[in-house]
C-alpha cells in the first residue's frame, strides 16, 4: 500500500467531504422521528448509489430504516468487512435553531457532528478512495437507525451481518485521539414499589410509603458498585408520590448498570432478583437487564488495532488505544467473537453535549487511516 497515494486521494476529496457532512448535519435526525432519520438514511443512500453500492433497505416502523450498504465484488473467496455506523442521533427537531451548522476554530460544529454522521461521511470517502485506486475487495456498510436508544430493532441484522464478516470496524467518534478496543456491557433496570396510600395527616398509620421504601432500596442498589471489578450502578432517576399530604403509594427508579466482563451479566442479574422489601405491606416489582453486552479486549481486536497503528505510522501519524465505560453496536459484535475495533470515526468533543464539534485536522489523515484498513485486512 502506498501510504502517500492513499492521502493525497482523501485530500482531493475534502471538499465532498464538508460538503456532504454538512448536508448530513442539517438533516436533523432524532432516533425518536422515523421519518426524519429516513430523510438522513436517503442521502446516505443517493451517494452510495453514486459509488455503485448494492443496496438493501430494511424497512421499520417504530423507528427509522436500517441500511444495508454494499462495495466491491458480489462474489469473493474473501469475507467482507463491515464497516458499523448510525444515523439517528440524541438531538430534538429544532436544535439547528441553537446550534447551527458552522466552521468556526479549526471545527466543524453541529448536532450530530461527532455522534457519528462524521463516521460515515469518512466510510464513504475512504469506499471512494479504495474505487479510484482499483482496489475491490467487499465491504458492508450498515447504518442504524436506533443506536442511540438501545437498537431495539437493528441488533438482529448488526449480528447476522457481523457472523458473515472477517472484521468489525465502528465508526463511532475516537477517545481522545485513540482507538476504543474495550468498552463497558450497559444495563438498565426498572425498580417500582407499590405502597399503601393514605391521608398522612388523619390516616398516617395506616398507610405504607412506597418513596420510603424505595429510598431503603436505592442504597441497597447503590451498594452493588464494585469499582475493583469496574461495575457500576447509578440510580439516575426517581419519581413517586402525588402530594405531600398522602402517603405515595407508588414511587420507581430507572437504574444504569455498566459491566466489564460477561461473567458479570448473571452477577448483576441475581443481585437485582434477590432484592426484598423491608415493609411486608409494600410490592416491589424489577424489569430490566443486561442489554448490551461488554467489548472486550480480546486477541482479535488486539490484532485490528496493531494493523491500525502500524498504518499510521506509514501515514505518518501515531495512535493509541483506550477503553470506554460507554457502549455501542459494536458491543454486540465482539460478543459474538468477531474481531471488532471501535472508535475509528472523527476526533473531537461534545458527545449528546452542546458544544458537540470535529477537529477538522484530523479529518482527512483518519479517513485515510480508514481506507488504508480496508486496503490491507485478509
Amino acid at each position: 500500500m502506498d501510504a502517500k497515494a492513499v492521502t493525497r486521494l482523501v485530500q482531493k476529496n475534502s471538499k465532498w467531504i464538508q460538503e456532504h457532512l454538512r448536508e448530513l448535519v442539517q438533516q436533523e435526525s432524532p432516533s425518536e422521528d422515523p421519518q426524519a432519520v429516513n430523510a438522513a438514511m436517503a442521502l446516505a443512500e443517493r451517494w452510495s448509489k453514486e459509488q455503485g453500492a448494492r443496496i438493501k433497505r430494511h424497512k421499520r416502523v417504530k423507528f427509522g430504516d436500517v441500511l444495508e450498504l454494499r462495495f466491491g465484488p458480489s462474489q469473493s473467496k474473501q469475507k467482507p468487512v463491515l464497516l458499523l455506523g448510525h444515523l439517528d442521533t440524541v438531538w430534538p427537531i429544532g436544535t439547528l435553531k441553537k446550534m447551527p451548522w458552522r466552521k468556526a476554530d479549526g471545527r466543524f460544529w453541529g448536532p450530530g457532528v461527532l455522534d457519528m454522521k462524521a463516521g460515515v461521511v469518512m466510510a464513504l470517502a475512504a469506499l471512494e478512495t479504495l474505487r479510484e485506486m482499483n482496489l475491490s475487495r467487499p465491504v458492508t456498510l450498515l447504518l442504524n437507525s436506533d443506536e442511540e436508544v438501545g437498537s431495539p430493532i437493528s441488533r438482529p441484522i448488526t449480528e447476522r451481518l457481523a457472523l458473515e464478516s472477517s472484521a468489525v470496524l465502528v465508526l463511532e467518534p475516537a477517545q481522545g485521539l485513540a482507538y476504543k478496543t474495550a468498552r463497558k456491557g450497559v444495563g438498565q433496570y426498572h425498580v417500582e414499589v407499590t405502597g399503601v396510600g393514605a391521608h398522612s395527616g388523619v390516616d398516617f398509620e395506616k398507610g405504607h410509603s412506597a418513596i420510603l421504601e424505595l429510598a431503603k432500596q436505592i442504597q441497597t442498589i447503590s451498594g452493588f458498585t464494585n469499582l475493583a471489578r469496574k461495575l457500576t450502578v447509578n440510580c439516575g432517576v426517581i419519581a413517586g408520590g402525588t402530594r405531600s399530604n398522602v402517603v405515595a403509594s407508588q414511587a420507581w427508579t430507572e437504574v444504569d448498570v455498566r459491566i466489564a466482563k460477561a461473567s458479570d451479566a448473571a452477577h448483576v442479574e441475581k443481585l437485582f432478583r434477590r432484592l426484598k422489601v423491608t415493609d411486608p405491606h409494600c410490592k416491589l416489582t424489577v424489569t430490566g437487564g443486561i442489554n448490551r453486552p461488554p467489548m472486550e479486549r480480546k486477541p482479535g481486536t488486539i490484532a485490528l488495532f496493531r494493523q491500525a497503528k502500524k498504518l499510521a505510522s506509514a501515514l505518518g501519524f501515531e495512535i493509541d488505544e483506550a477503553s470506554t465505560g460507554g457502549g455501542s453496536d459494536g458491543n454486540f459484535t465482539a460478543a459474538l467473537g468477531v474481531p471488532t475495533l471501535d472508535g475509528m470515526g472523527a476526533i473531537g468533543t461534545g458527545a449528546h453535549a452542546p458544544h458537540e464539534h470535529i477537529l477538522i485536522e484530523h479529518l482527512i489523515p483518519r479517513t485515510a487511516l480508514l481506507a488504508a484498513m480496508l486496503a490491507t485486512l485478509d
